[in-house]
This record gives C-alpha cells, structure tokens and sequence, in this order.
C-alpha cells in the first residue's frame, strides 16, 4: 500500500469517528492530494526561506 493510500484510508477512519459518512472515493482522493500539494508548498517557502536567511547580511 502506498503512501497516498494510507493516507485516504487514515483520513476515511478519522472522519468515520466523527460521524462523516458521506464523501465518495474520488473526495477523499481529491483531499489528499490537495494536502500533499499543499505540504510541497510549504516545504518549498521553508526552504527558501532557511536559503533566504543563510544569505542575509550579519
């Protein structure tokens, strides 16, 4: 099972709990790669930030 599989099932349980019951195959899906986009993002400003910080004048 892959990485983006365990996290639609990881995400399925969680809202299970909570009572959501709804959402089809495809929503999960379209959840979870919005959120890894979302973490390449912030992955990519971190580290262009940390680049940003290393260069600035002391």
């Amino acid at each position: 099972m892959g990485v983006k599989a365990m996290m639609v099932r990881i995400l399925q349980d969680q809202l299970a709990l909570r009572g959501v019951h709804s959402l089809t195959p495809s929503d999960y899906d379209e959840i979870i790669e919005q959120l890894i986009e979302q973490l390449r993002e912030l992955e990519l400003n971190m580290a262009a930030r940390e680049l940003a910080g290393k260069h600035e004048p002391k």
